[in-house]
């Protein structure tokens, strides 16, 4: 990571203690940060022009977000599927492709739409019960759902799209690996290792989460258990670092505010996931959101609604 450049974020935006706070998505129409709380089973609103901050509980996780073609309603992958937020604080599904024992043992994770409204979204590895995780994609034109890539996956997380939308990113967790594929109208093909966080020498015991893509084509990958966000190359080399020393767990991020060069970060308790809440107090801000100001130095990429 020799030459990369290295940005240091002390304060959280919003004190808003999160036990797995995931999935950041910002509304320009209406200068609206929305993430969950995984864990606690929310879906929260932040207004970023006055940080008025509302909620909805949920009866299950709800584990990201996309904006909904056409008006202000939220779509969303949830633990069985996919699925629309109602007003009623109660999730609409469109589709549960995991059989029961599925949805017994595992459940759905990170996602997100391609310029199609196309919803991709992966599952979680129950080594148990003999799980993979899985890549599955919602085409809404035809009301199908299928498995893209079987993995065998772990923890299937941060995915989004080359400006151009070529090439697709999917990260594996627990491997520590990003992936990136070749991408043709919803179809991928030739998987292949893009980052190798091992391999090019990031904190041991910390691991790929969400991410999102600039205007550039460079990736953004959070650092679950580094204190970090890592900017990459579109050749999987380390270009900048934003470190967050007062948080542990540093789950997702997004682009946006008035010039969408504002960094939004998303962070989880340290206990969060079975982790070591004694670590709290070392990272008291585990949990809270951060906002970076980047300054029109970096700008974020196209961000696609969901089309039912």
């Amino acid at each position: 990571m020799t030459g990369s450049v290295e940005i240091v974020v002390k304060d959280p935006w919003l004190r808003v203690g999160c036990v797995l706070g995931e999935g950041p998505l910002y509304d320009s129409s209406t200068s609206t940060l929305h993430f969950v709380d995984i864990s606690e089973k929310r879906v929260y609103h932040v207004d970023t022009r006055n940080l008025e901050v509302t909620f909805e509980q949920y009866k299950e996780p709800v584990t990201c977000l996309a904006l909904h073609h056409g008006d202000n309603r939220l779509a969303c992958v949830a633990a069985r599927g996919f699925a629309l937020l109602k007003d009623d604080s109660m999730l609409e599904y469109i589709n549960e492709p995991l059989s029961a024992e599925e949805q017994s043992h595992s459940r759905f994770n990170d996602g997100g739409c391609d310029s199609k409204g196309r919803f991709f979204a992966g599952t979680l590895y129950s080594p148990k019960h003999d799980i993979p995780g899985r890549l599955y994609k919602y085409d809404p034109s035809d009301k199908t759902c299928c498995v893209v890539d079987p993995g065998p996956f772990t923890d299937s997380n941060g995915l989004g799209w080359s400006p151009d939308e070529k090439i697709f990113y999917f990260t594996d967790s627990f491997k520590n690996i990003i992936y990136k594929y070749d991408y043709d109208d919803g179809r991928l093909a030739n998987r292949r290792i893009f980052v190798d966080a091992m391999a090019l020498g990031l904190p041991e015991n910390s691991f790929c989460d969400g991410l999102c893509v600039d205007s550039e084509g460079y990736i953004w990958s959070a650092r679950w258990g580094g204190s970090q966000i890592v900017r990459f190359t579109k050749d999987g080399n380390v270009d900048l670092v934003v470190k967050f020393p007062t948080a542990l767990n540093v789950t997702a991020c997004c682009f946006g505010g008035p010039t969408d060069d504002l960094l939004f970060v998303t962070t989880a308790h340290c206990a969060a996931n079975g982790g070591n809440g004694s670590l709290q107090e070392k990272y008291p801000d585990s949990g809270h959101v951060f906002c970076v100001d980047l300054k029109g130095k970096y700008k974020g990429g196209s961000r696609y609604p969901f089309k039912e």
